[in-house]
């Protein structure tokens, strides 16, 4: 048969060659030994080809002879060529420009189809069959993976005849190795394919080489090696699949479907799992970052939220993003209010006051915006939001600056479908739809023991969900985003730094070209806990002038001015020594009962008749004469019971056991916070009964399944009235808005818990989860 092959490409040499360079190719050819899986058959196959070329071409007479024809075939070849490419050209000039593709666009071009028998004007030699092995083999590291395909897989497409009867040597050593050999020209294939930046044509050429070893059934090893590449890949063919155009649904569902699988083998965004794509937690969201400007909004909404049920601090975040723009964009206030919701669960690990202030100003409440404001700790922020409204006696009209520009710079660029869209808080508000949600909007603040003081921290994070600028998404290592793109930093930080309840912290940062100058705020007010997780953001500002961002915000200001200023007065007109006032008549008061009392006393003795005469028993009150036995009252199932006595691992699971189920109760569809009295004493108590209290009012509740189990107790050897209880609790939670699931929660927690003991009583203090 004949083979498109010459004798200087098996020797890997140029026509010029010398005989002293025929000598060492063959030597190194012969030494360079194929993968251990080929059997002796192709070895040997092989061995004869490079053997035969050598002896033809150091024979002078024979390698003049062959240099003769290799030429004319050569020069027949390039002469078509030539005709080929000057007929093209006279298609394209005669009008048939329609096979042009756009440029910046223009797809790979696909290998011409190879004949069944070798081009005429193509060298080839004639070789045995008991060569064709080796031939292939030879193909294979010249790197003609197409060819090797084309030659190979008829002889193993649903059998082949010439191979069972042994028309190229033995079939149980031949079979194998052409199965080898067509598998590794689809390994070698999709690798080159990968590195052009073909990423789903890569995929199918690795998966056509697993099917051919799972069908054959041989070389776990190589399969192994497939899937592996596949696994890497990944990444790669989910960019190149998502950034399709809309209409490619079916391709851009795939991708969607590839990343959950990815999604599920990590255990979620920031997760820890190994998905095999060689990617950490930092590559892997600066992956995530990558890819969102390729999905719509409604695409991360669905994909973001399930992720958030994991649960996930980061998913939740993204998630949070994902509510407000489409809220935003489609005029929905409901959907920034269950944004709102979302942090008010991350509130409590993290400093996210300035997305709280902003989702309070869409929803119409100015006054717990301008709260939020003062409790974030973002300075450069801050800094551009003061600076906008040094005119006003309030920060409404920068906040509202703020807000549109982070909308339109750092929120919509992240979403396929809202990237062109502008923003406009006047449009926003003058929508009817709106403005009939925010009447009947209760107007008190939603405040929460969640929103605390946040101070930032400096070290090093543990993980960033940013691109980094300047990389190609084409290049073989990890994607990143291109330049020049504005990000959303997202930094886990580590657990054991937690003061609230569940959950890993994480950082939110957005990344700008240009920041306003720094101006400090207060950052805590007396009697408000401060947590010491760590922040550093840094946010893009436009440069637009302060008036812009006044005529913003119309009637909403004046209502906030108006209502600051009848509270002013009424504080201001009330009279300094009123406590005073209210103290002396209280003891006036006390002083009067204890008198009466005492006249009425007088009364019932004087009344009361003689005293006994003669012996009478003895009867004191130190004890009563009868034994009484002690009656206690059994506290209702459900509700928390007092502890008192000494501190066990039994009474502090009692206590820590009340405690949860006073928490799911007060946080609960009815509210209830009586229970919180029995159980927790201050600060924890003041903090939770203000939650409690902005749920309700907000017709927001959360439905809790606890499990709990001591594993220590340790009583303060100085005051054995104070003590500390180690718990493992896990905890299941969901949040609801007007009886409508918008998030879940599962957590298993290691808490410590600080207890008092107060009259008798043993009460929680505060905790802090330590794992």
């Amino acid at each position: 048969m004949l083979i498109p092959l010459d004798y200087y490409r098996i020797l890997g040499l140029p026509i010029q060659a010398t005989a002293e360079q025929l000598q060492q190719a063959h030597r190194d050819r012969t030494l360079q030994l194929p993968r251990r899986e080929y059997s002796e058959v192709a070895i040997v196959a092989r061995k004869q080809l490079l053997d035969e070329a050598c002896a033809v071409l150091s024979d002078s007479d024979e390698r003049k002879a062959y240099d003769a024809s290799f030429l004319a075939k050569t020069y027949d070849r390039e002469s078509e060529a030539a005709q080929e490419a000057k007929h093209q050209r006279s298609k394209t000039s005669a009008g048939t420009a329609t096979v042009l593709q756009d440029a910046g666009e223009t797809a790979p071009a696909e290998s011409k189809p190879l004949e069944a028998a070798p081009d005429p004007h193509t060298p080839s030699i004639e070789i045995d069959d008991n060569q064709f092995v080796g031939a292939l083999l030879i193909l294979q590291e010249l790197g003609e993976y197409e060819l090797v395909q084309k030659l190979g897989r008829p002889y193993l497409n649903n059998g082949s005849i010439a191979i069972a009867e042994g028309r190229f040597g033995d079939p149980q050593l031949v079979r194998p190795d052409i199965v080898l050999t067509v598998s590794l020209a689809c390994l070698e294939l999709g690798r080159e394919q990968w590195q052009q930046g073909q990423y789903e044509n890569a995929a199918k050429s690795l998966e056509a080489g697993q099917e051919v070893l799972l069908r054959e059934s041989l070389f776990a090893s190589v399969r192994g090696e497939m899937q592996a590449d596949l696994y890497k890949l990944r990444p790669y063919n989910i960019l190149e699949l998502l950034s399709l155009p809309e209409e490619k649904v079916a391709e851009r569902r795939r991708g969607l479907q590839i990343l959950r699988e990815m999604l599920q083998e990590r255990g979620g965004i920031d997760g820890s799992g190994d998905d095999r794509s060689g990617l950490g937690i930092e590559d892997f969201l600066r992956f995530v970052q990558q890819l969102r400007k390729h999905l719509t909004s409604s695409e991360q909404q669905t994909l973001f939220e399930a992720e958030a049920g994991r649960p996930s601090a980061v998913a939740t975040y993204l998630s949070v993003y994902t509510l407000l723009a489409q809220g935003f964009a489609a005029r929905q206030p409901s959907m920034i209010r269950r944004a709102k919701l979302m942090l008010m669960q991350l509130g409590r690990r993290q400093d996210v006051h300035l997305e709280k202030a902003v989702c309070s100003l869409l929803l119409g409440q100015t006054e717990e915006a301008s709260r939020a404001l003062e409790l974030s700790s973002e300075k450069e922020p801050l800094a551009f939001i003061r600076e906008h409204s040094q005119d006003s006696p309030d920060l409404l009209p920068g906040l509202c600056l703020y807000a549109e520009h982070w909308l339109q710079e750092e929120v919509f660029p992240h979403f396929r479908d809202l990237a062109n869209q502008s923003v406009s808080l006047k449009d926003y508000f003058a929508d009817p739809k709106v403005q009939a949600y925010l009447e009947a909007l209760p107007q008190d603040a939603e405040t929460a023991n969640e929103w605390v003081v946040v101070q930032p921290r400096s070290g090093k994070p543990a993980a960033r969900l940013q691109p980094a600028a300047g990389r190609s998404p084409a290049a073989v290592t990890p994607p990143s985003a291109q330049q020049g793109a504005s990000t959303v930093t997202l930094t886990p930080v580590p657990a054991e730094t937690e003061t609230a309840a569940s959950g890993p912290k994480f950082q939110a940062t957005a990344a700008a070209a240009s920041t306003a100058a720094a101006v400090s705020l207060p950052t805590a007010t007396a009697g408000q806990p401060a947590d010491s997780t760590s922040k550093h953001r840094r946010r893009q500002h436009s440069g637009r002038s302060g008036a812009t961002g006044k005529a913003l915000t119309g009637d909403l200001v004046d209502r906030a001015r108006t209502k600051a200023a009848e509270i002013s007065t009424q504080v201001k007109s009330m009279p300094r020594n009123r406590l005073a006032l209210f103290l002396v008549a209280g003891v006036l008061s006390l002083l009067l009962l204890w008198f009466i009392l005492s006249l009425l006393a007088s009364a019932m003795q004087a009344l009361s008749g003689p005293s006994l005469q003669g012996e009478q028993a003895l009867v004191g009150l130190e004890a009563a004469p009868v034994e009484i036995p002690a009656v206690s009252a059994a506290p209702e199932p459900g509700t928390a019971a007092p502890v008192s006595g000494a501190i066990t691992e039994e009474s502090a699971e009692q206590i820590v056991q009340g405690w949860l189920s006073a928490k799911a109760a007060a946080l609960g569809p009815n509210h209830t916070v009586e229970e919180l009295k029995q159980v927790l004493t201050e600060p924890a108590l003041s903090r939770w009964q203000l939650m409690a209290d902005a749920q309700e009012r907000n017709n927001a509740h959360q439905r809790y399944v606890h499990k709990l189990q001591v594993n220590g107790v340790k009583t303060n050897p100085t005051n054995p009235d104070r003590a500390q209880v180690e718990a493992q609790v896990a905890e299941k939670a969901e949040v609801f808005d007007r009886d409508q699931l918008v998030s879940s929660r599962n957590e298993n927690l290691r808490v410590r818990y600080d207890l008092i003991r107060q009259d008798g009583q043993w009460r929680i203090m505060d905790w802090q989860v330590i794992k």
